[in-house]
């Protein structure tokens, strides 16, 4: 049986719209997480931050043979893992107007769709002390200081450190 990768994404904005960014903590073996951060946008919304991190976290899946992903957005799994298919059976439309971040849930749920049955994505509740989650959490807010729209590797030596950012 093959090692599962647990991959924890989180966006994070300040203001909505405003600043806002996407993190990830990534745990592979018994090593410390590694802890992603990026997708810096100046006039970003909550959702598109979590669904910025939502499809970095598939891309990293789609190169495991086994994953779990973890995310504290309903909103970004139920676009990608449920209503998705309607929309794409409705030409990419809804009732009631247009799909907000259409460009973005496409590519991720066309990405799902194609490693669906080797990775799962899982609802966690955010800010509970969930070490993933609030790892994740803190790469989200270091990519708006950092203002670092490319994915960077955040380094570390202890985790309570990155806690307390």
């Amino acid at each position: 049986m093959s090692e599962i990768i647990k991959i924890y994404c989180d966006g994070a904005c300040k203001g909505n719209p405003g600043k806002s960014g996407s993190g990830l903590s990534i745990y592979s073996g018994a090593k410390l997480p590694t802890l992603l951060y990026g997708e810096y946008n100046e006039r970003g919304t909550n959702n598109t931050a979590e669904l910025n991190a939502l499809y970095k976290a598939l891309l990293l899946a789609s190169k495991a043979q086994n994953a779990i992903i973890y995310s504290d957005s309903k909103y970004s799994i139920d676009c990608i893992t449920k209503w998705a298919y309607n929309w794409k059976k409705n030409g990419w439309t809804k009732k009631g107007g247009d799909i907000k971040n259409l460009e973005i849930i496409q590519l991720s749920h066309n990405l799902y769709e194609e490693i669906k049955h080797t990775t799962k994505i899982e609802y966690v509740k955010a800010h509970t002390g969930i070490e993933g989650n609030e790892l994740a959490d803190r790469m989200a807010m270091v990519a708006i200081s950092s203002k670092s729209v490319e994915y960077q590797e955040y380094q570390y030596s202890l985790i309570d450190s990155v806690l307390k950012i």
